[in-house]
């Protein structure tokens, strides 16, 4: 009988140290874990604190392999498929492409606007070019607020200047 005690201590006080066997690591967020298991593949060496003893950084098998009765006995790491890192950053790439899209739109509206402005400017020109081209006496308020009569030369010479906006805005 006292013997049987014995080897039921001994195999408790066994069955407790395999207990303590603990791994602890900190993840990607910083945090301390603490596991009976391995840490996942993508944990790297310098992150495990602390791993039972007389083991090597084996990493945890997929849920599907377990699922599948494979044993980490059995699995070899070339077995075993580690997760494709594609190397970016989804929500990155999105954040990039709204970035861009908004900066297509708003380059859009500058462009919309510059027509729209250049549409009035032709219209107001094309205005002005017939008013000049029908003869008509045209007169102008000078510096001192007085009324003055456009000559033949100021005539051509604005006349000029409309048709070169003309030019430039109407085509």
């Amino acid at each position: 009988m006292n013997l049987s005690r014995v080897f039921l201590f001994g195999a408790a006080c066994l069955m407790s140290v395999s207990a303590i066997a603990q791994w602890q690591w900190i993840d990607k967020d910083g945090h301390k874990v603490f596991s009976d298991r391995a840490p996942p593949a993508a944990i790297p060496e310098k992150d495990i604190l602390r791993k039972p003893a007389g083991t090597a950084h084996v990493t945890s098998l997929p849920s599907a392999a377990m699922a599948a009765g494979a044993s980490s006995a059995a699995a070899s790491p070339a077995q075993v498929a580690a997760p494709k890192v594609s190397g970016t950053d989804k929500e990155l790439e999105e954040k990039k492409k709204q970035a861009d899209d908004a900066a297509a739109a708003k380059k859009k509206a500058e462009e919309q606007k510059v027509a729209k402005a250049k549409a009035d400017n032709c219209a107001r020109a094309r205005q002005s070019k017939a008013g000049l081209d029908s003869g008509v006496r045209i007169a102008r308020t000078n510096d001192k607020g007085e009324r003055e009569i456009m000559d033949d030369a100021e005539r051509a010479a604005e006349t000029q200047r409309v048709q070169s906006i003309i030019n430039s805005d109407c085509n």
